[in-house]
């Protein structure tokens, strides 16, 4: 069974960092995407970050490129977030999931199978 687990949230000051961490487990595929989402309070769940777990390519949105970093070390199946320059409005709950296949859209939500339960993340002014 897969399993994902999150840790490195919470509480920062706004300009701080963190480093959010994401252990997977039990996962059998050796090409799929692992990415990083966050949901604020009324607010859709909004992707941030993935990479593919073949090349290590990594593609960002808007709102976090150049501030954010994810990488992924294969030999402790752990996938990392680091996040700087944080400000108020990346206060959220922060989720890892995976695809199944490294053939799908992985910047798209309803594309990952497999869901951590989050690490909330709060940035205050």
């Amino acid at each position: 069974q897969v399993r994902l687990a999150e840790s490195g949230g919470g509480s920062v000051q706004a300009g701080g960092s963190l480093r959010l961490s994401c252990a997977a487990s039990g996962y059998i595929s050796s090409n799929y995407c692992m990415g990083w989402f966050r949901q604020a309070p009324g607010k859709e769940r909004e992707w941030i970050a993935n990479i593919y777990t073949t090349d290590g390519t990594t593609y960002y949105a808007d709102s976090v490129k150049g501030r954010f970093t994810i990488s992924r070390d294969n030999a402790k199946s752990t996938m990392y977030l680091q996040m700087g320059i944080l400000n108020p409005d990346d206060t959220a709950m922060y989720y890892c999931a995976a695809t199944l296949s490294g053939y799908v859209a992985c910047g798209v939500p309803v594309n990952y199978a497999y869901w951590g339960q989050g690490t909330q993340v709060t940035v205050s002014s």
